[in-house]
């Protein structure tokens, strides 16, 4: 009796937590502040504008904690973003877009992102407006530049 128990509660549990978000990771041959120079480079020469850059590394080393390299750029462009929040204005919790750069513990350099397509998908947003397919191709070509 008590096993039936245990896992009738073991699922209620996992399905009140969210959904892990589809990730999109993309390897990178550099180190992470190359990567991420290089990510910041592709971002402002396409157009786009740059609202921060957050060492998470130096932010622990300043709290005498260790992390592994890792930086966060934030980022985003009116002319996809503005659409995203005309359709829903909660857009504006995920907007701009963010990729992290980080080292993980074998030393490969990773750039991550979230779906857009999933980041929205919780919106009153149709799954295939052409805002979301942008906000996706940008990202592909943006961390591939950088990756590269």
């Amino acid at each position: 009796m008590t096993k039936p128990l245990i896992v009738a509660g073991a699922i209620a549990l996992m399905s009140a937590l969210p959904a892990a978000a589809d990730l999109m990771q993309i390897p990178s041959h550099k180190p992470v502040a190359e990567t991420m120079d290089a990510l910041q480079a592709a971002v402002e020469g396409a157009g786009a504008t740059v609202f921060a850059r957050v060492d998470h590394g130096a932010g622990a080393r300043k709290a005498e904690l260790e992390l592994g390299a890792s930086q966060l750029l934030i980022f985003g462009n009116p002319k996809l973003g503005t659409p995203a929040m005309q359709a829903d204005m909660r857009a504006g919790l995920y907007l701009p877009l963010r990729v992290l750069a980080y080292e993980d513990a074998e030393g490969q350099v990773w750039l991550t992102y979230e779906d857009p397509a999933e980041m929205l998908s919780a919106l009153d947003i149709p799954a295939d407006a052409g805002f979301i397919a942008k906000m996706q191709g940008a990202l592909g070509k943006l961390t591939a530049a950088a990756a590269q």
